[in-house]
């Protein structure tokens, strides 16, 4: 199928805030050495969580205190924070300069569509429920809205750098962050923009975690051995890890990248959204087999590609009962057989599950791996779950150079929400 004629939508700055590594440069490191962010949460054991382990970014306030002034970071709480410094980076990565808070100059033509799955909930538990609750209502201060609003994230970007196109954010579960960046790239398809900074944040917070912790779907068998306990597609596997952070994407026309002399990093060359209707099998906690499928073959339809060109994908792959489903979906979509089903990477086995920011930072990963040719590790993986085990050999255990073209990478969300993006190798 001959996709649309629409403007071409490349990817020219990327920004990260993840469990194993801040900034870009480190989490390429990161990711090619396979290195896990998973470590021990001492207030999750505190509080009797069956769960101890999370992928929670480190030096985070020392990077907010060095890139911005004391009366914006009393405004920002975790999420707003992992936001800022990701999609800061994002915009200078792609060779913008940040302008200065005293310049009343605003960019028209930039915008932001940066998605969270649970919100300002930290914020609300740690903060307005506590003083509410005491009859100390005066003392949640002035900010307390901004903090707590979903929109706080994207709102806040939008006063950073100055953005007066569209400013929103999204929340479709686990499936936010690669959502945003559809929208995003709509948007800048149809020549309503012609910069917009997309993905997602989640903060680190025990009461983010607490409801999943009561649903028994986190890993509560590793406690003992953080770098262990993210294993997807594992015989093992316990459920998945919980995480935090931020990833965030520069989408740009083709013609304003190139009037500007950018370097383009990847062109995101076709995406997909849709929903399974919570049937089929789907429902609000699992995605409908057919609605993935779907959603894929959507993806690859408006991207103008045939699912044999594929040479890689970066799956969802939680480390839950879903995965065996997830992979049969992927060989099913793409129409390969267990011999030759491009190679699965699993992002979630270094980081955790980031929730809201998932598939945003897993996007950065996957636009690194196309740029720079090479394929991460998936680790905790060697005992291949049985139903996933013909596809053992497109599992790379180990980091290694490859020559790719196309990768494809979804992300999947309560609701029985789903998301696809296609992105391509650029090549000028």
């Amino acid at each position: 199928m001959t996709p649309p004629q629409t403007r071409r939508v490349v990817v020219t700055g990327l920004g990260v805030v993840a469990p194993n590594a801040n900034g870009v440069r480190d989490f390429e490191l990161a990711l090619r050495k396979g290195r896990s962010g998973i470590r021990s949460v001492e207030v999750m054991a505190e509080q009797g969580f069956g769960c101890r382990v999370g992928g929670v970014p480190q030096g985070v306030d020392e990077l907010a205190e060095s890139s911005f002034e004391e009366d914006e970071l009393l405004t920002m709480n975790m999420s707003h924070r992992y936001a800022s410094l990701a999609s800061v980076e994002a915009w200078t990565d792609a060779g913008l300069e940040r302008p200065a808070r005293e310049d009343d100059r605003v960019d028209w033509d930039s915008g932001t569509i940066l998605g969270t799955g649970i919100g300002g909930m930290d914020t609300i538990a740690a903060k307005v429920v506590p003083l509410t609750d005491a009859g100390k209502v005066r003392r949640l201060g002035s900010t307390a809205v901004e903090m707590v609003m979903a929109s706080g994230v994207s709102a806040r970007i939008s006063g950073q750098l100055a953005l007066g196109n569209q400013v929103t954010t999204n929340s479709s579960a686990c499936s936010t962050g690669t959502e945003a960046i559809t929208l995003g790239a709509e948007r800048i398809q149809r020549g309503l923009a012609e910069r917009m900074l997309c993905g997602g944040a989640e903060a680190a917070s025990h009461y983010i975690w607490a409801g999943f912790d009561s649903m028994r779907v986190l890993c509560r068998d590793f406690n003992d051995e953080p770098e262990k306990a993210s294993r997807p597609m594992s015989a093992t596997a316990g459920g998945f890890v919980p995480g935090a952070g931020a990833g965030v994407l520069l989408l740009e026309s083709l013609e304003s990248a190139q009037a500007r002399g950018a370097r383009i990093r990847a062109e995101l060359l076709g995406f997909a959204v849709n929903c399974g209707g919570h049937r089929g099998g789907g429902s609000m906690t699992a995605p409908n087999p057919e609605g993935v499928r779907r959603c894929v073959r959507a993806a690859l339809d408006a991207s103008g590609v045939d699912p044999a060109e594929i040479d890689a994908i970066n799956g969802h792959l939680t480390a839950t009962g879903a995965d065996p489903s997830e992979v049969a979906s992927w060989a099913a979509a793409l129409e390969r057989t267990p011999e030759n089903l491009p190679p699965l990477v699993a992002t979630k086995s270094l980081i955790g599950h980031t929730l809201g920011a998932a598939g945003a930072i897993e996007s950065v990963a996957s636009v690194l791996m196309v740029q720079e040719g090479f394929l991460h590790p998936s680790i905790n993986c060697e005992d291949v779950h049985p139903e996933i085990a013909d596809y053992g050999a497109s599992i790379p255990h180990e980091g290694r150079d490859a020559d790719l073209r196309l990768l494809i990478k979804a992300g999947f969300g309560f609701g029985d929400v789903n998301s696809c993006l296609v992105f391509r190798r650029w090549e000028g």
